[in-house]
């Protein structure tokens, strides 16, 4: 279904009824009573009917129009004004209303679907247009339906901008083009005296196999990142072992208190096991130290084994 026609259908449904006019009826009931009144003094019907006929005369000359409501006035189809809002008075047979303008913000749904972008991909794009007549003689004089050709040149701006623009500046630029699309379309409707409030894109709608390799690519993209930043990880701490490298090296004091910083933390648990290169154990001098952790780590398993046949004798 046309989205247009869809938008027009509810704005009309949305209308509010025209309200009663009370004025026309109290002249109606007035002319009716002065008719019954010469009825009832002269004896004759004459004088009633003929009320009666100028009662529903005059009725046609007293309009009403809402807050928010212009009415168009045409005097034998020439326009001779605009009136409204509250009580105005036409000369009845001889002036017209040809329309009743809405001059509240209006809001217009449209789309564009199946249209390619500049590196041609096919597109939904789906917008809310907000806009409201600022100018009634021009929306009445200057075209025959203001609220369809607002609708329609929204539909060809949003087409025109979506061919000049690629996929990602449309998925990523979308407060750039909302401010386009807002400036082309008040320009192609100021001379019917309307004004665009403001242009809001709702939803962007890609193929499916594009989204798949999309996602594809955004993950590859993350874990390509990931990767980086762990080399960029490993750099560092490669670095941090240099420098602390170049520092045991000018302090073989500092050296071997790390070597038994380090054999403490590995052995303080019962049963742990450490395995230390022999090349470090010579580089460290380290041989004593292992030795004297080896007879410590002896005695505390001599001790857990012993300690039960010792208590049961």
């Amino acid at each position: 279904m046309d989205p247009f026609a869809l938008t027009r259908q509810l704005y009309t449904a949305a209308a509010p009824r025209p309200a009663v006019n009370v004025v026309a009826i109290a002249i109606l009931l007035a002319c009716a009573a002065i008719g019954a009144a010469a009825t009832a003094a002269f004896g004759n019907l004459v004088p009633l009917a003929i009320m009666l006929i100028v009662g529903v005369t005059l009725m046609q000359a007293p309009r009403l129009a809402r807050q928010w409501e212009r009415a168009v006035v045409l005097r034998l189809g020439r326009f001779v004004g605009l009136r409204g809002p509250g009580l105005f008075w036409i000369v009845p047979f001889i002036d017209t209303i040809s329309s009743r303008i809405d001059q509240r913000t209006i809001t217009t749904s449209f789309a564009a679907e199946q249209t390619l972008t500049s590196d041609t991909v096919p597109v939904n794009v789906d917008a809310v247009l907000f806009w409201l007549v600022h100018d009634v003689e021009k929306a009445a004089l200057e075209v025959q339906d203001y609220a369809q050709a607002v609708s329609w040149a929204a539909q060809t701006a949003l087409r025109d901008i979506i061919g000049r623009t690629t996929l990602t500046e449309l998925l990523r630029g979308r407060e750039r083009i909302e401010t386009e699309l807002q400036r082309l379309i008040d320009q192609r409707s100021n001379p019917w005296g309307v004004t665009v409030s403001s242009v809001e894109m709702r939803d962007v709608v890609i193929p499916g196999a594009l989204q798949d390799a999309m996602s594809r690519e955004a993950q590859a993209a993350r874990e390509k990142q990931a990767r980086i930043i762990l080399g960029e990880a490993e750099r560092e701490i490669a670095h941090s072992f240099s420098e602390a490298a170049k520092m045991y090296h000018g302090d073989p004091t500092a050296l071997h208190l790390r070597a038994m910083n380090m054999l403490y933390e590995g052995l303080k648990e019962k049963g742990a096991l450490m395995l230390v290169p022999s090349s470090a154990v010579e580089s460290m001098g380290m041989g004593g130290l292992m030795g004297a952790a080896a007879l410590r780590q002896q005695s505390l398993a001599s001790g857990v084994t012993g300690g039960p046949g010792k208590a049961e004798a």
